[in-house]
């Protein structure tokens, strides 16, 4: 079970590479230009977490500093008293900016551009352009990632056996979205945003553990470009290294 891989993790690899990923943030933090928050930004995450490898790679690209409190869902940490009077729903991720708490990862990236954004490049002011990442971003919330946890949480979670008809409603979705992708670079555009980082995190998972979505060119080509468009902030060591963790955890089942 995954409870039992976590809890009997070396947790001094994962402390290294918070340190690491912090102190890479710092310095991109005080880059000049842009405004930035008064002090770090805490976000309590954890290394294999979708969601919170979305909000990290986001906080590299706009050079905001974290302060990374890793949450250990497994062993309770989202379920203190502390963490619930900040949290109710005890999700991870979540953001305290100075007192200002948020959940909900697509909501975090979303704040994170319109807060501290040298441009709304991520998440474009344009009435129509914006709207565009909205509904890329509830297609990924609503379909195409509740699809991917219809497959892989009950396996991941409960141990279960790979699931055909969950695999097909999977392979749906990524079809609407090999649609969506017909004569655009990025899933909302020619530029990328927010919208491309919440989904490509799908993708890094379903790439580690050798789901086949070949048959969708557009799909293909979009997470390689994407890939490449994100290495400069972080995709190997966040994203990739994440999914990886995920992918030993399934196997190991």
């Amino acid at each position: 079970m995954i409870k039992k891989h976590i809890s009997r993790m070396n947790l001094l690899p994962i402390v290294l590479t918070v340190l690491a990923i912090s102190f890479q943030c710092n310095a991109a933090a005080r880059s000049k230009g842009g405004k930035m928050p008064s002090q770090p930004i805490k976000l309590y995450y954890l290394p294999p977490s979708p969601p919170c490898r979305s909000v990290m790679m986001t906080a590299r690209a706009l050079g905001i500093d974290l302060e990374l409190v890793l949450t250990n869902i497994m062993e309770g940490e989202h379920k203190t008293p502390e963490y619930l009077k900040m949290n109710p729903q005890h999700t991870i991720p979540t953001m305290d900016d100075s007192g200002f708490i948020l959940w909900e990862s697509r909501a975090i990236l979303a704040y994170l551009v319109n807060a501290y954004g040298r441009s709304d490049a991520l998440y474009p002011k344009n009435p129509r352009q914006r709207a565009l990442v909205d509904q890329r971003l509830n297609f990924d919330l609503g379909t195409l990632y509740k699809r991917y946890m219809d497959l892989y949480a009950p396996m991941l979670f409960q141990g279960k056996e790979y699931n055909d008809e969950a695999a097909e409603k999977l392979n749906e979705a990524l079809g609407w979205m090999n649609s969506m992708l017909e004569g655009r670079v990025f899933v909302a555009g020619d530029n990328l945003t927010i919208a491309d980082i919440s989904i490509v995190v799908v993708f890094s998972n379903l790439e580690a553990f050798g789901f086949d979505y070949s048959a969708h060119e557009n799909v293909a080509k979009w997470f390689e470009r994407t890939k490449k468009s994100l290495e400069p902030y972080g995709y190997e060591e966040i994203d990739q290294a994440g999914a990886q963790m995920l992918a030993s955890f399934l196997k190991k089942e």
